[in-house]
């Protein structure tokens, strides 16, 4: 991962966890929604540790009923 992106990473990965933890799912049951993504994924997303592909953020967020505008701004 590219060092200068590293605080982004880290507020799109916490952005996540939050949301995934307000519809009480666990990371399996977000993998599962957000289709061939593996857990471990998942997980490393949220600790900002995964360099991820914007197809993979699109998903996530389909799979939490969010839009990528409340990602990219820190919204709700």
């Amino acid at each position: 991962m590219d060092e200068n992106f590293a605080e982004i990473y880290i507020v799109i990965g916490n952005f996540l966890k939050k949301k995934r933890k307000e519809q009480k799912l666990t990371q399996l049951q977000l993998a599962k929604l957000a289709g061939k993504i593996d857990r471990s994924k998942i997980s490393d997303i949220e600790n900002g540790k995964e360099d991820f592909l914007f197809s993979t953020l699109l998903k996530l967020c389909v799979a939490l009923d969010i839009s990528i505008t409340d990602i990219l701004t820190n919204k709700n």
